[in-house]
Order: structure tokens, then sequence, then C-alpha cells
């Protein structure tokens, strides 16, 4: 069994919203390119800011397939505040088994999920459910991490070995780092043919007015993490506020700068 290592509290949903709205969702909806009038499912919707955006774009409803109860809620509760909860559908079930009604298998236009894969069991399984799910021509549209391509300089000391006992604990606790790498190929084997992938870039540096963001992003995932590392013996209390400290105190230098991006990927069906 995998387990979502983020977690659904306050304060991770504060997170997943700047996550959101300032750094990935506008390079997404590019990625996209929707023409309107586009059928979208949005498999794995979380707080569902992305699904609105979604929606605006293509002037549609979107439906988006959420697992959680409580994302549910705070995403129903965002679109009222924003007057857009009759442009989005959301509706409580797992990925793994798509709660789809039998006249939408086949049905949509768009498949979507952005960082769900990497933390399932069998990610693949979850793409063929997004292939039936699209009618004939239909795109599927796969977009995740990589976790091994995060390049931080100047160098924190410590911090390249924090960062690879966090994927250690992705592993452990049965989910995928490297899922990135692999999009290509779980669209090839859901049967579709995979026409196109390209990077998010997801990266920033000193002078950037969002690297504050970019960087307690980071800063959140990992600490996110600390309960599974101490326990697994990868780190003591006292090493990991020390490289947090140090990491706090390394986005203080004007030359400071974060590199990363998520991986996407295309197919047809």
């Amino acid at each position: 069994m995998s387990h979502y290592i983020h977690g659904t509290d306050p304060q991770e949903q504060q997170r997943l919203t700047l996550l959101n709205t300032i750094l990935l969702n506008d390079a997404c909806l590019r990625e996209l390119s929707l023409q309107g009038g586009e059928k979208i499912l949005d498999v794995g919707s979380g707080l569902g800011q992305f699904t609105r955006a979604m929606a605006k774009q293509a002037r549609t409803i979107v439906l988006g397939i959420e697992r959680s109860k409580e994302q549910i809620a705070s995403a129903l509760e965002q679109a009222r505040q924003t007057g857009e909860e009759n442009i989005v559908e959301f509706r409580q079930g797992d990925a793994r088994r798509l709660p789809l009604h039998n006249h939408e298998w086949e049905s949509f236009d768009v498949a979507f999920t952005r960082f769900v894969l990497e933390h399932v069991p069998d990610p693949l399984n979850i793409v063929k459910q997004m292939v039936q799910a699209v009618k004939k021509g239909g795109r599927i549209i796969l977009a995740d991490d990589d976790h091994d391509i995060l390049r931080l300089y100047p160098g924190i000391a410590g911090f390249s070995r924090l960062w690879k006992a966090y994927i250690k604990i992705f592993k452990v606790i049965g989910n995928d780092p490297d899922v990135g790498r692999k999009l290509v190929s779980f669209l090839y084997r859901a049967g579709v043919t995979p026409v196109r992938n390209t990077w998010l870039f997801f990266g920033s540096c000193a002078g950037d007015k969002h690297f504050p963001v970019y960087v307690d992003n980071l800063i959140g995932v990992i600490v996110g993490a600390k309960k599974q590392m101490l326990q697994q013996g990868l780190f003591s209390k006292e090493e990991f506020v020390k490289i947090i400290d140090s990491f706090q105190d390394w986005r203080q230098k004007p030359d400071a700068a974060l590199w990363y991006a998520a991986s996407w990927a295309e197919g047809i069906k």
C-alpha cells in the first residue's frame, strides 16, 4: 500500500494553494492549450484550483475526482468564495477505481492528472482508467515529479543527504519518487499513442519575487516527511533542524538558485 506523504492539515492546504495559484497553474494551462468546449476529467483534483482554472479556460463544467473528504470540502469552499461553484463538479472517489457513471466512460475529451501517480502503488492502472474515460481521439495528460533532478546552488551542507532521505521515505511508504521519467511509458503501455513530453520548469532564484514561495514549498514537503525520517533513523532531530536552519540562511544569499521541473507527457487515444 502507498501513502500520501503530505497530509491534509491546514498548513499543507496553504502550501498546496500557493503551489497552485502562484507557481504552477498558469504554466499548466499554457501546456494544455485548451480550445474551448472540451469535456474534462481531473483525476486527483485536490483543492480544485486547477479544476476551476481549466473550467474557465474551456468554458465548460469540469469533473474533479478526489479521494479526500477534507480536500473536497476545501475545494467547494474556495469555489463558493470565488463564485465558481457552478463551473465544477467534485466527486469523492479513488483514482484507482474512478467513480464514473456508465454513460461517462469514453465521453471525455481530456483526462488530466497531476502529482497523483507518484503516490499510488499501481500508477499504470490509473492511466488505463483515464484512457477508458476519454473518447477516441481524446487526450490523456500526465504531470508528475522526478525527484532526482532537484539542484540547489550554492550548496547547503547536508542538504543532499537530506533530500536523498526524503526520496527514500517515498519508497518506504510505497510511493515512486522517479515516476516522472516513466510517464511516456505508462501512456504507451495503457494503449495510447504518446505524442509529446516536456518539462514544467519549477525553479527560481534570489532576485525573483516568488523565490520565497518556492523555498517555502520545498521546505514544506521535506518537513512533512520529518516524522518518517526520524522513525527510520535516517536523521537525528538535531541534524534535521540544523540543515533546515541552514536552508533558511541559504535563501538570503543573493546568488541562491533552485532548479527543478515537473515531467509532462501527453497521449492520444
